[in-house]
C-alpha cells in the first residue's frame, strides 16, 4: 500500500513537471536580448504627456512632440489655444510679432535651473537688520551685533556689542537661524546643545585612483542616538539683554527651528517635533517678555508623519492653516491664531489632502490635490481641487478618470491637466482657471504602434484586503508572447515604505525595474497594502511599531484574487523583489510568509531599523527603542528563513548602512541557512545595473521557471 501511495506521489510530480516544461518553452538569449531591449518600445508612443515650458509672465507656452514623423515643437496661445507647429525652437520663435521679441528671445534662451541644496555650505554671514543699521553674527560661539559700516567706516575698527557670554563649543548659538524683529528692535535665534554624530565606515575596496582601499567615513544618526537640541533664544537689542525664554518642555526634541516673526514684530514663531514624533507643536513666542503660547498643538498615539505636515500663517498669523490627521483622514483646518482653537475644517470626508499647492489670501481660497473622494475610480489618483477657506465651493477641477499632472501659467490664469492611468495613455489638455473649462485638447498619446508590437497593457486591478473590506489596489503586468493557456510564475515587485504609496499611477510603456523580468516569461505585481501612506490614518498606522507586516496579509489577499480570476497565475511559484525598504520587505516574504513566497531579491535592504537612519525609522518604529525593533528585525528573525534568497547590496551604500545586509548574512549562516550574496565593490545605493538586474533574472528564471538560465558573453 505504502509503495503504491509512493509511486502515485512520484507520477503527479513527473506529470506536473511534464505540464511545466511543455507549457513554458526554455528560456534562451534571445529572450534576453529582447528583454534588454524592452525599454526601446517608449520610441513607439507617440504625442505622450506633454511637458509645458510657460514663456516667461505671458499666455504662452511651447512643448516638444513625439510624432510619427519625427520630433516636433509647438507654440500655444493660451487665450485661444491656438497651436502652431516647428521642427524646432527658433521655428517657434519666428511666430511671434515685432513687439513680441522678448518673448520670442525668452523662448530661444536655455534656462539656468539652479539645484536645491538641502546642505548648508560654508560658513554663514552676518545678517543686516531691517534698519540697515545693525548686522548680527557669531563669534566664538556667542551672538554678537556691530553697526553697519559704509565703505569709508570699513577702514575703521569695528564696534562689537556682544549680546551672549555663554556660548561653547558644545553650547553655542546658531548663525543660520539669525532673524530680525521688522522693526530691528529684537533679534531671535536658536541655541545648540551639539553632540558628536555617528559614523559609519565605508571600505572602497577598488578605487580607480590607487591599489589599496580607501576608508571613508559618513555622518549617519541612527534610532536611538543621542541627537543636537535647538531651543529658542530672544534677545533686546536696544537693553543688550536676553529675554528669558521658558524651553524645558522642548528639550526631548527630534528637531525645533525657527519659522520667522510676526510682521508687526509682536512674537517670531517656532516649530516643534517631539522625539518619537507623537507630539508636533506650533510655538510663538512674545516678544516683550518672552512668553510661550502654542497654536498648533497636534497630540496621535501612534505617529505624527511630518513630512506631510503644511502650515499657512494668514493675516500676520492671526489665522493658520494647518493640515492634520485627527478626524481619522488627512485634511486641511482653519485655526485661530490667537487661541489655537479650531475656526473651519476647510476639507472634510473619507479621503484625503494630498498636496497644498497655493492659497489666493485675496479670494480665500486654497488649491490643492487630493484623492479619494470620487469611489468610482482609483482611489489613489491625484485631482486638482480649491475650495473657499470657510469650507464651501468644493470643485474638482480635474475631473476625468485619471492621474493628473497640472501646470499654471505664472499669473495663474491658464493651466496645462495631463491625465494618465497604467491603462490610459495621456491625455493632455489646456484649461482656463476661472472655470476649470477646456480650452483645448492639446495631444491624445497613440500607442498603436507600440500594440502592434505585442505589447500588453497593464491592468489596475483591485480586491479586499485583509479585513473583507477594504480595497486593495495594484498593476498585473504580461509579457508581449503572453499565452493564456500556459501557467506562469507570479512575482511581486515591493515597496511597502510608510512615507508613500508606491504603485505606478501614470501610464509608462515600460519600467525597467518590471519590464525585463516579464519578458522572461513572468507575471509582475505591484501593490499597495496596508501600512502605506494616502488612505485613511487606520490604514496607515498598520506600519506603527510593525514593519515587518509589510501589508503582506493585502498582499496575498490580492493576489489570491488576482489568480481567482486569473487560473494561468501559478500559486505555487510566487516570488518576489525590492530595494533598500523594498529590500526588508523581500526577505520579510522568506521569514514571515514562506508558505506563500518561495523565492525572493532582496537588494540593499535595510534589514534591522536599528541600523538604519534615525529620521525614517524612528518615525515608523517610535522612540526610544523597544522590543519591536526586534520583532521586525530580518537579522533577529533569520533563522526562520525558508525558500530561495539572494542578497545584494554594495560596499559604498550610504543610505543604508552595509552592515545592515552583512549582518543578516552572518546571521544566517549561525541559523546554518543556505542563501545566496552578491557584494558589489564600488557600488552605492544606487542599485539597478545591467550587471545586478541579469544576476537576479537568472535567480528568478533558475527558481522559479525551474530552468538552467543561458550562459553569459
Amino acid at each position: 500500500m505504502k509503495q503504491t501511495t509512493l509511486c502515485m506521489i512520484c507520477l503527479c510530480l513527473l506529470v506536473t513537471s511534464l505540464r511545466n516544461e511543455k507549457l513554458m518553452a526554455q528560456v534562451t538569449r534571445a529572450d534576453y536580448l529582447r528583454a534588454d531591449t524592452i525599454m526601446k518600445c517608449s520610441n513607439l508612443v507617440y504625442s505622450p504627456a506633454i511637458r509645458p515650458e510657460w514663456i516667461d509672465s505671458s499666455h504662452y507656452f511651447w512643448y516638444k512632440n513625439h510624432e510619427k514623423e519625427g520630433d516636433f515643437y509647438y507654440l500655444v496661445n493660451a487665450e485661444n489655444g491656438k497651436k502652431q507647429r516647428a521642427t524646432d525652437k527658433k521655428g517657434l520663435a519666428a511666430f511671434f510679432s515685432k513687439k513680441q521679441k522678448n518673448l520670442a528671445e525668452s523662448l530661444l534662451k536655455e534656462e539656468e535651473k539652479e539645484e536645491k541644496r538641502w546642505q548648508r555650505e560654508g560658513e554663514p554671514t552676518p545678517v543686516i537688520s531691517p534698519d540697515k543699521k545693525w548686522e548680527a553674527y557669531i563669534k566664538d560661539n556667542n551672538l554678537y551685533i556691530s553697526p553697519v559700516q559704509d565703505k569709508e567706516q570699513k577702514e575703521q575698527p569695528k564696534e562689537e556689542i556682544a549680546l551672549s557670554m555663554d556660548g561653547s563649543t558644545n553650547l553655542r548659538y546658531d548663525g543660520w537661524s539669525i532673524i530680525w524683529s521688522p522693526d530691528s528692535r529684537k533679534l531671535a535665534t536658536v541655541k545648540i546643545r551639539d553632540v558628536q554624530e555617528r559614523r559609519i565606515p565605508l571600505l572602497e575596496s577598488s578605487p580607480a585612483t590607487q591599489r589599496q582601499p580607501i576608508l571613508q567615513w559618513r555622518d549617519y544618526a541612527k534610532p536611538g542616538d543621542v541627537i543636537p537640541i535647538h531651543l529658542p533664544v530672544l534677545f533686546d537689542v536696544e537693553t543688550r539683554k536676553q529675554i528669558p525664554v521658558e524651553t524645558s518642555l522642548y528639550e526631548n526634541q527630534y528637531y525645533l527651528y525657527l519659522t520667522g516673526w510676526r510682521e508687526d514684530s509682536r512674537a517670531f514663531s517656532f516649530e516643534f517635533n517631539q522625539r518619537g514624533h507623537q507630539r508636533y507643536i506650533i510655538g510663538e513666542v512674545n516678544a516683550t517678555d518672552g512668553s510661550v503660547r502654542h497654536l498648533i498643538d497636534e497630540q496621535v498615539k501612534t505617529f505624527i508623519y511630518y513630512y506631510n505636515n503644511y502650515r499657512k500663517d494668514l493675516n500676520d498669523g492671526k489665522e493658520l492653516l494647518w493640515i492634520s490627521e485627527r478626524d481619522g483622514w488627512r485634511h486641511l483646518y482653519l485655526i485661530n491664531g490667537t487661541n489655537g482653537e479650531i475656526k473651519q475644517q476647510v476639507t472634510k470626508g473619507e479621503w484625503v489632502v494630498r498636496q497644498v499647492d497655493y492659497v489666493d489670501e485675496a479670494n480665500r481660497m486654497v488649491y490643492f490635490t487630493a484623492s479619494g473622494f470620487n469611489k468610482e475610480e482609483d482611489p489613489y489618483n491625484l485631482h486638482y481641487c480649491r475650495i473657499r477657506l470657510d469650507g464651501t465651493g468644493f470643485e474638482d477641477m480635474t475631473p476625468e478618470n485619471g492621474n493628473h499632472t497640472v501646470v499654471f501659467s505664472a499669473d495663474r490664469q491658464y493651466f496645462t491637466d495631463v491625465y494618465s492611468r497604467p491603462d490610459l495613455p495621456p491625455v493632455s489638455q489646456l484649461k482656463r482657471t476661472t472655470d476649470a473649462s477646456v480650452v483645448t485638447e492639446l495631444q491624445r498619446c497613440d500607442i498603436r504602434a507600440l500594440q502592434a508590437k505585442g505589447w500588453i497593457m497593464p491592468e489596475v486591478f483591485s480586491a479586499k484586503g485583509r479585513d473583507g473590506k477594504t480595497d486593495i489596489w495594484g498593476n498585473i503586468y504580461r509579457p508581449m508572447n503572453f499565452d493564456n493557456s500556459k501557467r506562469y510564475p507570479v512575482v511581486e515587485m515591493i515597496y511597502a515604505g510608510p512615507h508613500d504609496s508606491h504603485v505606478d499611477k501614470d501610464f509608462k510603456p515600460t519600467n525597467h525595474l518590471i519590464s525585463k523580468l516579464v519578458e522572461l516569461g513572468f507575471i509582475v505585481v505591484s501593490i499597495d497594502g496596508m501600512g502605506t501612506s494616502n488612505r485613511s490614518k487606520a490604514f496607515h498606522d498598520v506600519c506603527w511599531k510593525n514593519l515587518k507586516d509589510a501589508g503582506f496579509p493585502d498582499r496575498i489577499a490580492w493576489i489570491k484574487a488576482a489568480a481567482a480570476k486569473y487560473t494561468y497565475m501559478d500559486l505555487d511559484r510566487v516570488g518576489i523583489y525590492g530595494w533598500s525598504a523594498g529590500g526588508q520587505n523581500a526577505m520579510a516574504a522568506l521569514l514571515f510568509h514562506n508558505d506563500f513566497y518561495k523565492v525572493a531579491v532582496a537588494l540593499c535592504g535595510c534589514h534591522d531599523n536599528r541600523m538604519d537612519k534615525i529620521w525614517w525609522n524612528e518615525q515608523w518604529m517610535g522612540y526610544p527603542l523597544d522590543e519591536s525593533y526586534s520583532a521586525s528585525s530580518n537579522v533577529d528573525n533569520a533563522h526562520l528563513l525558508k525558500g530561495k534568497l539572494l542578497l545584494i547590496n554594495g560596499e559604498l551604500d550610504d543610505n543604508v548602512d552595509p552592515a545592515s545586509t552583512l549582518q543578516v548574512v552572518s546571521a544566517l549562516m549561525k541559523a546554518n541557512k543556505n542563501f545566496e550574496q552578491l557584494y558589489l565593490p564600488g557600488k552605492t545605493h544606487s542599485l539597478g545595473g545591467p550587471f545586478e538586474m541579469h544576476k537576479m533574472h537568472d535567480f528568478f528564471v533558475k527558481h522559479l521557471l525551474n530552468q538552467e538560465p543561458p550562459a553569459w558573453e
